[in-house]
């Protein structure tokens, strides 16, 4: 049997054979009435949104986070939904250690320095060096635990919080409380989902307990950081340099000030968009969909 699978952003052609002979992708302009799955990007997948489809059984998201979908609405519709959160796990970390080293030495200001061809007078640059410096990670999943690795490989001091661990899973790195990321990290790198309890949890009050000249780099999620507040620190200097590939709303409208700093650094939300991360992220997730519908273990957020 072929599956009919919806998926809510462009499918590319190279990835089909990913789907030869166990599905057929449909898009927006294929209609709805036959899909019984959903390949979902960023998309907000509403209980109206759901209600479009006639037959739809899983919605699979082909990521980690799984805040664009309205899980309760999913389960009093029936549908199962699933996330993959082994396929952006390489690319997203290796994403954050390049925002942490471009950060850290200021890539974006000095870049704009010698394009200018080094004009004004000379000033002793002095960066921030990754060995002895102390790393502070909040949430210890699959993306923090590699970037805690790579980090102890250049000679960082490496702290976490987690409020779901009692037992650090990477040796060599300390867990501790909120408070003690906030007050004795150098580079702070956010690793939590998006939730009521994490909404803007960056904000004045944490900002300010920060040690001054911190980093703050985020690949998690935009609402993690009340960017109105963050951009004040970065004015005064409080906070170094900020590296962003998620922000809230998303994406920054034209012209707005974080675009524009010179000690901010904001990609697209591309953390997870390497050649071999975008195919993890398809691949995970249509297997997920086909084997909720084929009553086969699948990674579910959310059962019946």
């Amino acid at each position: 049997m072929t599956h009919i699978l919806y998926a809510d952003r462009p499918f590319p052609d190279e990835y089909l054979d990913l789907v030869d002979g166990r599905a057929e992708v449909v898009g927006p302009d294929d209609g709805f009435d036959t899909a019984v799955g959903v390949i979902a990007g960023m998309f907000p997948w509403t209980g109206e949104a759901m209600d479009r489809f006639a037959s739809l059984k899983v919605i699979s998201r082909a990521g980690i986070g799984y805040d664009t979908v309205d899980v309760v609405a999913a389960a009093q519709r029936g549908i199962v939904v699933c996330n993959a959160p082994e396929s952006p796990t390489v690319s997203t970390a290796e994403h954050t250690i390049a925002l942490m080293l471009a950060v850290a030495r200021e890539l974006p200001r000095q870049t704009a320095r010698a394009g200018h061809g080094l004009a004004g007078p000379v000033v002793p640059v002095e960066t921030l060096e990754l060995a002895g410096s102390t790393l502070g990670l909040v949430g210890l999943g699959r993306i923090a635990c590699r970037v805690a690795r790579t980090a102890l490989a250049l000679e960082m001091r490496v702290i976490a919080h987690d409020p779901f661990l009692d037992v650090c899973p990477v040796p060599g790195v300390e867990l501790v409380p909120l408070a003690q990321v906030w007050a004795s990290s150098d580079i702070v790198s956010l690793h939590a989902p998006a939730t009521a309890d994490t909404y803007r949890m960056v904000d004045a009050g944490s900002l300010e307990v920060m040690k001054p000249g911190v980093r703050l780099i985020n690949c998690a999620r935009g609402a993690l950081i009340d960017h109105d507040a963050l951009l004040k620190a970065l004015e005064s200097g409080h906070v170094a340099g900020v590296g962003l590939d998620v922000t809230d709303p998303e994406p920054l409208p034209e012209g707005h000030p974080l675009l524009l700093h010179e000690r901010a650094i904001v990609t697209p939300h591309i953390a997870s968009s390497t050649r071999a991360g975008r195919r993890r992220l398809f691949e995970h997730a249509i297997d997920n969909a086909i084997a909720v519908l084929e009553g086969r273990p699948a990674t579910i957020v959310t059962s019946l």
